[in-house]
């Protein structure tokens, strides 16, 4: 297996730092519009784990945005896989250029969103994936296989989804999912300070976009932003977190694998978060149009959103300054394998001291990152496989979380997941 990284920010510095540890690969090339960022994750390599380790890691520059540059450095390196770790906006472009090299594709976010042009919070418009799906046919045809959504959420929690259907349930109710943190980033001074643990570029798209809600009888439909707020407790110390719809690609791909009554994406964002949100929107800095504005060189066109990104914190360098935890997790509903109501929270924790100390990255983009390696090993041992464009919820759940439990002194990664069944609480 030979894989192509798109992207070294944060989630992709992660994916390489987890990755060195493993054995399953020929070569990750690490490649980013800027391939500084990428000598700098291999030069962390090297110092961690000696030269023999970084040899198999290499650097190129690509333009994420040009299907044929991707495709030509696939093709340069002869690429197998490509991982895409940049933001969703890249998502048709790098989708192409992996097809076009032959290899096969792996992301954690899928292509946008296009809201309903008259009724936007009832109705769906373009849905996330709607983009990718259309093209499963070429996928079939070329023999190749495109694993969308596989990082956190998406990724980890529909792998429950599959764990929850196969073994734990008889019928489902509602897969809910769940993610919630009690993460706290301060200044120099001590004070907190606003400053979004993932890209703040997907955050808003996420979070200002109609969230979807999918019910088996009514199918796809949408709802206002931050709606149906509840308080839902998160486990290891992180407690009661309110959590509000939000429009998430996991309801757009576990119906589609998972026999369910209802699935729905709940983020526990804060009050203060909302309310930043909701300023920006109604400022119009949520916009991704251009618009003309003076500089001392003269008059340039730039994208709100894009100043709003480069005015915060890189969420990559905000690790040092943020303590607490994040839970990525999905709640089932409806009868167990009993016959019995059943009603559990599978979850997953990330401590940011343990992630800093470990691997000189913060916790939520550790999480992200972690889970495509894992798919990235079973696929290259071949105990998953497939073609065309599959969700996590299309391959067997037992030998990814099996690999994902099992401590590293035995081949696996060490990560404990936690089964809470709260009916009988």
């Amino acid at each position: 297996m030979r894989i192509l990284l798109v992207g070294a920010g944060g989630v992709g510095d992660a994916i390489a730092k987890i990755a060195a540890r493993r054995d399953f690969y020929e070569q990750i090339i690490v490649s980013d519009y800027d391939e500084a960022r990428a000598h700098r994750t291999v030069d962390w390599i090297t110092e961690k784990h000696g030269p023999d380790v970084a040899a198999r890691f290499d650097t190129a520059q690509i333009d994420a945005s040009d299907p044929e540059v991707v495709a030509r450095v696939a093709r340069e390196h002869r690429a197998t896989h490509v991982m895409n770790a940049v933001e969703p906006k890249f998502v048709p472009s790098i989708f192409a250029g992996a097809l076009a090299a032959g290899a096969d594709y792996l992301d954690m976010a899928m292509s946008l969103s296009e809201p309903h042009a008259t009724d936007p919070y009832s109705e769906t418009g373009v849905k996330l994936g709607d983009d990718q799906f259309a093209q499963a046919g070429d996928w079939e045809t070329a023999g190749r296989l495109a694993l969308v959504g596989m990082g956190v959420e998406p990724g980890l929690s529909d792998v429950f989804a599959r764990y929850a259907a196969d073994h734990l349930f008889s019928e489902i109710d509602e897969l809910g999912t769940r993610d919630g943190a009690n993460l706290v980033v301060t200044d120099d001074a001590g004070n907190e300070i606003f400053a979004p643990s993932f890209s703040i570029w997907t955050t808003i798209e996420e979070c200002l976009n109609p969230p979807v809600i999918w019910e088996k009888d009514a199918g796809w439909f949408t709802t206002p932003p931050f709606s149906e707020p509840e308080v839902f407790h998160f486990p290891e110390g992180i407690g009661p977190v309110e959590c509000v719809n939000v429009e998430h690609e996991e309801v757009l791909l576990m119906p589609r694998w998972v026999d369910a009554k209802r699935v729905t994406f709940k983020y526990g964002l804060g009050e203060e978060f909302i309310n930043v949100l909701r300023v920006l929107h109604l400022l119009g800095l949520d916009s991704t149009t251009p618009v003309r504005v003076r500089s001392a060189n003269g008059p340039v066109e730039v994208a709100p959103r894009d100043v709003v990104a480069a005015g915060l914190p890189d969420p990559a360098t905000i690790g040092p300054r943020m303590t607490g935890k994040t839970c990525a997790g999905l709640w089932v509903t409806g009868t167990g394998t009993d016959g019995q109501p059943r009603e559990v929270y599978l979850y997953h924790v990330s401590d940011n001291e343990w992630t800093m100390r470990e691997y000189e990255s913060q916790c939520v983009v550790w999480q992200t990152a972690l889970n495509p390696v894992i798919a990235l090993e079973l696929l290259a041992r071949g105990t998953w496989s497939g073609r065309g464009v599959l969700g996590p919820e299309a391959f067997d759940a037992e030998p990814f979380l099996e690999l994902m439990r099992a401590p590293e002194a035995e081949g696996g990664y060490g990560q404990a997941w936690g089964l809470e069944d709260r009916l009988a609480s």
